[in-house]
């Protein structure tokens, strides 16, 4: 979550805090109100649990404030005196309980100076109680909110500080009640509630008693729905019960809990009819999931259902899962059941009998046996489609024979894909773009029905409608992900098979080139012949390379000391992570795509990604091309929208083992802090740059010129290795900056789709206006602007390929990154080796770097002083799918493309057995 209240502002007067409670939320009140200046002379927290300090613990452990953990402040109703007196001793002029206690005696509430504040997730007095965010969604109120209120001896019941509220949403629940309002809201108000007290202006305005409630925590026996009332009632107390306890009914004589719940509009898909007990009509499962009837006659959609088992399944499911899923067999089909259990028979000739429960693998069963079980079985029923695969994913006889009469009536067909296209005829053909969120193998609207205009950056037009994806459509594609990684066959594959896949799925793309370099033009920008080549061309390159490596991954014997007089055997294995998130920038949005999932999927991981929000389209494009290749449902998960949501949801996500990131260094801390805070998943990233380029006077200068301006305005300068500032020898300094102006008057700046095109639009409209910001700063800063600086007298986001000379090192152009057209260009006196790669590092930033001279003794002793992860020596923008790309410092760490970035998506297992 953004830290809150970190304003540079500090007020005068400050307070000693005791801080009484626990969780992540405890712990941001806490580190925002030390930012704040106040003193935390004591944290109150719980004990460990299994040996894990809670959060709060842990960040106030770590700064030396002093922690109490108690078990219970109380025995018996009665204060313990000694847990009372060691509070007392921190000597606290207000207690700050972020979510309170009714379990703190009065002698301690009371104590302090100031008395004490609670944080309460309910807009009081409505809602009084521990389940107050479940009731606002059960009761259905439009308005959800928290109060910070002054503790006494009641319940939920003392004067008011301070309130906030929001709208609830439709489709709310209580993790996107909490996660968007209640929590970074609750942050900031708790402490601008301890400012307010600590200058004396904390109002106490009594609590009213009309309008207060109570209700007490929901208990599973008291969540049965009650489906004889309107469908929004039905929904609000599925929502309002959504985790805990869960929400039930009865099916089939057995309850069943509902998750994931949302209101219905306009028709409903076809589906086959269901009864629940109590339902005013037949519910129906459809391919979206469960969809119920209120009284009224609207429906409801539920995502998930959970048995008494504990198994959870997609309620589209229901009707194929479990002991539901047992088709009845006709005459004919136990005929053709009993002669596949002589061909088990004869196969498993050490069983004595082949009983329904027989497991194929557990009685001895080897990969040669599959093959002559497989072609055996076809022998017998001319025209069944039987792989060997299906052996593996229906291990007893009684699932196989479940399998083969499936896939006898033609029941097990994968659904066909349905895309809702959003078509353009454009560049001289008719380009087909999904919009959608792609979760789980198809394509559908967002959970809340959000959508986003993408617009062309060349026109500003609307190109069409995405999704904007909700936090609960991360949780599905999660879990989509999590069940294809533990269950699906991706987990199961032949490495081997997993390549083969993989290079269909490249081979896919090559055959829909023209298509995604023209999608990736009217949505990013990019000039066609370049996306051809490079946004497109490499990103086919990438997964060819990387479906190469599927079946060479392999580990190492490693010699140890033996344990006499037995010995051992040592080895190590590279296995996948499980569920990896992948979220990446605008500026090449399929090859930045490809450059991380490519890697990803070879390891043998799922993922789920997060297009940028302003170029989403060849993502979605790319997903409909991997259901085509025939990658399995919920290995790839797309989703268009924001990162304060999707991004944010990403990285916080307790199924997630890995998040690989490309993008801006602030957002990088951010995500790196909650990842860590979350569940410590494995973090790659790439984030931004001030490459210095270092041109000799010794340099070919054709080639220097060439190069130069390529390193600069390649990909209109939205390139995270451009080349942010050029060091040019002083005595050809002139001469260089004369050239680079000639050349930049013969480009040709237009609509990217024009083949001799040669600088296209700038992405979006608020990348342009920051660039145009940046040219600003420069002048005022005392920079010389040779050339350009405004925008392009055009309809779209059109900017002037730009110079800058006399660029100081103390000057905003020589420390910040343009990311755009603008060559920033500083002198360096002839010979200063040394001087200029010392400035050239003067920089938090570490990306890449180039050099260009005629000396090979000079660009080897350059390379190795420059502290960039990649150095170009008399060229640049130079990548390969085999070399490994990634910064040093701020600009981050792991590593993209060639083996490297396989690794890092792979943990290594070590293996000792002894013999």
């Amino acid at each position: 979550c953004p830290a809150v209240g970190s304003s540079t502002h500090q007020y005068q007067n400050k307070l000693k805090l005791a801080i009484i409670g626990q969780s992540l939320f405890g712990q941001e009140v806490y580190s925002n109100l030390r930012k704040q200046g106040h003193k935390v002379v004591g944290v109150f927290t719980v004990p460990d649990k299994d040996g894990k300090a809670d959060p709060l613990a842990v960040a106030a452990e770590k700064e030396g404030t002093p922690v109490f953990k108690f078990p219970r402040w109380r025995v018996k109703g009665k204060p313990i005196p000694e847990v009372v007196d060691a509070y007392k001793a921190v000597g606290a002029e207000l207690n700050v309980m972020p979510f309170c206690s009714q379990f703190i005696p009065m002698n301690v509430i009371d104590h302090p100076k100031h008395g004490s504040i609670i944080y309460h997730p309910s807009i009081l007095p409505l809602h009084r109680g521990a389940s107050a965010i479940n009731w606002t969604l059960i009761h259905g109120d439009k308005k959800a909110g928290f109060t910070v209120f002054w503790a006494d001896d009641g319940l939920d019941t003392g004067p008011i500080l301070l309130q906030r509220q929001c709208d609830v949403e439709p489709n709310d629940t209580v993790d996107t009640l909490y996660n968007r309002f209640l929590f970074p809201g609750g942050i900031k108000a708790m402490v601008e509630s301890v400012q307010l007290i600590a200058d004396g202006k904390a109002p106490r305005t009594p609590q009213p008693e009309e309008g207060a409630s109570y209700e007490g925590i929901q208990k599973k026996s008291n969540a049965k729905v009650n489906l004889a009332q309107p469908a929004e009632a039905i929904h609000n107390w599925i929502r309002g019960h959504d985790k805990v306890p869960g929400a039930w009914t009865v099916i089939d004589g057995q309850s069943v809990t509902l998750y994931g719940s949302s209101m219905l509009g306009g028709s409903v898909p076809e589906g086959q009819p269901l009864d629940i007990e109590g339902a005013s009509q037949a519910a129906r499962v459809t391919k979206n999931g469960l969809v119920l009837y209120g009284t009224d006659g609207k429906a409801l959609l539920v995502k998930n259902l959970q048995f008494e088992d504990g198994k959870m399944i997609p309620a589209s499911k229901y009707f194929s899962s479990g002991e539901s899923a047992s088709v009845e067999l006709t005459d004919d089909e136990k005929t053709m059941a009993e002669e596949i259990r002589n061909i088990w028979k004869g196969i498993l000739s050490n069983v004595p009998a082949i009983e329904d429960t027989t497991d194929f693998f557990k009685s001895g069963a080897a990969s040669m046996d599959v093959v002559r079980l497989v072609e055996e079985v076809k022998q017998k029923c001319a025209g069944v489609q039987l792989q060997n695969e299906d052996v593996y994913m229906a291990t007893t006889f009684q699932d196989f024979i479940q399998m083969f009469v499936r896939k006898l009536r033609g029941e097990d067909q994968e659904e066909e894909l349905v895309v809702d296209y959003a078509t353009k005829d454009v560049n001289n053909m008719t380009v087909k773009m999904p919009y959608q969120c792609f979760i789980n193998g198809k394509f559908e609207d967002s959970e809340n029905g959000k959508t986003y205009d993408s617009i062309s950056p060349t026109d500003g037009s609307v190109i069409c409608k995405v999704s904007y994806a909700s936090v609960g459509d991360v949780d599905r594609a999660v879990a989509a992900a999590k069940e294809a990684y533990e269950n699906g066959p991706w987990g199961k594959m032949n490495p081997r098979d997993r390549g083969s896949l993989l290079y269909r799925l490249a081979d896919l793309m090559e055959e829909h080139q023209e298509e995604l370099a023209t999608i990736e033009s009217i949505d990013s920008g990019a000039v066609y012949t370049l996306a051809l080549k490079t946004h497109v061309g490499m990103s086919i390159q990438t997964f060819r390379y990387f479906a190469g490596w599927c079946d060479k991954i392999q580990g190492k014997t490693i010699p140890i000391n033996q344990a006499r007089p037995n010995r051992n055997l040592t080895f190590t294995k590279k296995e996948p992570l499980g569920v990896c998130a992948i979220v990446i920038p605008w500026n090449y949005p399929l090859m930045m795509l490809a450059w991380k999932s490519a890697a990803c999927l070879a390891a043998g991981n799922t993922l789920v990604l997060k297009p940028a929000q302003v170029t989403p389209l060849t993502a979605l494009k790319f997903a409909e091309l991997s259901v085509k290749a025939g990658i399995p449902k919920g290995v790839i998960n797309i989703l268009p929208g924001s990162g304060g949501v999707v991004g944010q949801r990403l990285s916080e996500h307790p199924d997630i083992r890995k998040l690989g990131f490309t993008g801006s260094t602030p957002i990088g801390k951010q995500i790196m802090k909650s990842c860590a805070v979350s569940n410590l998943k494995k973090v790659s990233l790439e984030l931004g740059g001030k490459s210095p380029l270092l041109i000799f006077s010794d340099c070919d200068m054709d080639k220097a010129v060439r190069m130069g301006m390529s390193s600069v305005f390649f990909n209109k300068g939205e390139n995270c290795i451009a080349a942010g500032r050029l060091f040019v020898e002083e005595s050809i300094h002139d001469e260089f900056i004369d050239r680079v102006v000639e050349e930049i008057k013969k480009m040709k700046i237009g609509d990217p789709l024009d083949r001799s095109t040669d600088h296209g639009p700038q992405n979006h409209k608020a990348h342009l206006d920051k660039l145009l910001e940046y040219c600003e700063i420069g002048v005022k800063e005392g920079a010389t602007l040779v050339y350009g600086g405004t925008r392009v007298d055009r309809p779209g986001f059109f900017m002037e390929p730009t110079v800058f000379t006399d660029v100081e090192d103390h000057m905003f152009l020589a420390k910040e990154e343009s990311f755009g057209p603008v060559m920033v260009v500083s002198k360096f006196k002839d010979g200063d080796v040394d001087g200029v790669l010392q400035r050239a590092n003067d920089t938090e930033y570490g990306l890449a770097s180039g050099v260009f001279t005629r000396d090979i003794n000079k660009a080897m002793y350059v390379s190795e002083r420059l502290e960039a992860g990649t150095v170009f020596v008399n060229t640049y923008n130079k990548t390969d799918v085999a070399t490994p790309f990634g910064g040093f410092k701020q600009s981050g760490f792991g590593k993209d493309l060639g083996e490297d970035a396989l690794m890092e998506y792979l943990k290594t297992k070590a293996v000792t057995v002894e013999y």
